[in-house]
């Protein structure tokens, strides 16, 4: 049988173009090395799995690379042969999440004086760098901010907030973004491409939503919806492999409330709940499918829908059929019920009450436009 290599490491950038969602990091670091301006310490931060680390491999790679080309690394060189297969002793990482005491990071300084051996620059790689302990802050000062000239330090935390601020001042920070929903879907198509898996553009929208942000907690996603699909992704599956609620599910329920069909509506809302969802997720789903069709009512903020594709024209053509003041009202509606759920004691029956007002006669649904 053959090895299994999950795509968050398969597929792991390896060059600053590659790296998703972070243009304005990875220009300013190529930059920065062109230009021969490297700072003695740098602090990347940001939420998990938009890479922070990924960057700071590339970047160690780089500045040690002995023939860089127009993409910063040649892959040629012993340097960069080396670090590719593993056995760089010019990298070094360090967890301080299990190597956070002061005798951790006095080891750390007596490592820095030594040289390297091939290459201009030792680089030491410091993991969640927030859980260091405050006597292992201190200790680490002196050194962060007068190491030799070799020395390297690229500081990689997701709780800023953490960090003394005499840590902070001795670092040039940089910030990561939370990759947008449209980024990660482009990046699934691709590596959909390169695994030979066909999937249509709900079934990555749905990934790239409920990684919130985090390509590597897409990508694991993505992984564990192929194994359930294999290499056909349907967006019903794949809702059902993730535990969320699929498109469908609101787009039926909507055109019920719009036809002031209750009944319909009620039995949609009851096969969610054998599904085993919550109200309360059911109803929070509703809140974001109402807003998502009140931005698509305007071109001025349709791009803050965060879909794309096909998927795309379906909020449209939707939203084309609701009138503003309706989806307003339902928002408001809605977003009490939610708030309202937390302390109810009978969540099914609020839930149940709030659609049957939603598809109530007298309110107007459709947008004038549509009428005949």
């Amino acid at each position: 049988m053959e090895n299994f290599i999950v795509s968050a490491r398969k597929y792991r950038p390896a060059t600053f173009e590659s790296v998703v969602g972070q243009e304005h990091i990875t220009s300013t670091l190529r930059n920065a090395i062109s230009r021969g301006q490297l700072a003695h310490a740098y602090l990347f931060c940001g939420p998990r799995g938009v890479g922070k680390t990924t960057c700071a491999r590339i970047f160690a790679k780089a500045i040690n690379c002995q023939n860089p080309g127009n993409e910063g690394v040649c892959g040629q060189c012993e340097s960069c042969r080396s670090f590719n297969e593993g056995r760089s002793f010019n990298i070094h990482e360090l967890d301080a999440a299990s190597n956070n005491s002061v005798d951790d990071i006095r080891s750390l300084t007596e490592q820095v004086r030594i040289p390297p051996q091939i290459g201009r620059y030792s680089v030491y790689i410091i993991d969640e760098v927030h859980m260091l302990s405050a006597a292992a802050f201190n200790a680490f000062l002196k050194t962060l901010e007068e190491p030799p000239a070799h020395a390297v330090f690229i500081l990689a935390t997701t709780e800023k907030h953490k960090i003394i601020p005499t840590i902070l001042s001795r670092c040039q920070i940089y910030d990561f973004n939370r990759i947008r929903v449209e980024d990660g879907v482009k990046y699934l198509k691709y590596i959909a491409g390169q695994e030979g898996v066909t999937c249509d553009d709900e079934s990555l929208n749905l990934i790239a939503q409920k990684a919130d942000g985090g390509m590597r907690d897409a990508l694991s996603m993505f992984d564990k919806a192929v194994s359930f699909c294999g290499s056909q992704l349907d967006f019903r599956q794949v809702a059902a492999t993730l535990n969320v609620l699929d498109y469908d599910t609101y787009f039926n329920i909507t055109d019920s409330i719009l036809a002031g069909d209750y009944p319909t509506a009620l039995t949609a809302f009851d096969e969610v709940l054998r599904k085993g969802f919550s109200p309360q997720t059911f109803a929070a789903g509703l809140n974001a499918h109402f807003r998502d069709l009140l931005m698509c009512r305007e071109e001025q903020t349709a791009g803050l829908l965060e879909v794309t594709g096909s998927l795309l024209e379906r909020y449209k053509a939707q939203a084309a059929r609701c009138d503003t003041g309706f989806l307003f009202e339902a928002l408001s509606l809605v977003t009490s019920i939610d708030n309202g759920l937390r302390n109810a004691t009978n969540q099914r029956l609020n839930v149940e009450l709030g659609l049957m007002k939603l598809c109530g006669p007298g309110q107007k649904k459709t947008a004038v436009a549509n009428k005949p």
